[in-house]
């Protein structure tokens, strides 16, 4: 388990995860997993949870729609939501991604979902994995009540999540997008 963070602001979107990699109940990496990485030439960050090779794989094939669908960021998560949901070997795949550019963030699913976090005044936010509820509840707070950047937002966050949460670590990467 882990857990991912998206937080939109201004013009600025971060997205965020911890290092540490699990195995039933077992610790099988304490803080090198890279879980949040850019992709598509490098204008999409992507963060995942879930199995390591199931997600992999839906990113290898999210790249691919992007390219075929010209960066197009939603039409790209549609269609591999589409694709998820009805291919026999995909469907078995158990991860989920959030995924942001410099427009928009959203969250797919293997149940088909594509969802837009709920819109807040200049921004959003949302979270994913086992600490996802903890950290994005812990963002709207810091949102809500503070002026901290979305990259200081998603830091702190996850790191109250990863105070609550055993399935989390310490061990942060965050990537952002400034437009």
């Amino acid at each position: 388990m882990t857990t991912i963070l998206a937080v939109r602001r201004g013009n600025e979107v971060a997205l965020g995860g911890d290092g540490q990699v699990t195995m039933a109940e077992k610790v099988i990496s304490k803080g090198d997993a890279r879980k949040v990485r850019r992709i598509g030439e490098g204008k999409v960050i992507s963060g995942f949870a879930g199995g390591t090779a199931d997600a992999f794989t839906l990113l290898e094939r999210l790249e691919g729609k992007l390219e075929q669908y010209s960066g197009q960021l939603l039409r790209s998560c549609v269609e591999l939501a589409k694709e998820w949901r009805t291919d026999r070997y995909l469907r078995r795949l158990e991860a989920m991604l959030i995924v942001a550019d410099k427009d928009q963030t959203l969250m797919v699913s293997g149940l088909g979902d594509v969802i837009e976090p709920e819109a807040l005044e200049g921004g959003g936010v949302i979270g994913i994995g086992s600490g996802g509820n903890y950290a994005q509840a812990a963002a709207l707070a810091l949102y809500q009540n503070t002026d901290l950047s979305a990259e200081e937002i998603v830091r702190k966050a996850l790191t109250i999540a990863a105070d609550i949460d055993i399935y989390t670590n310490h061990n942060l990467i965050v990537e952002t997008i400034k437009n």
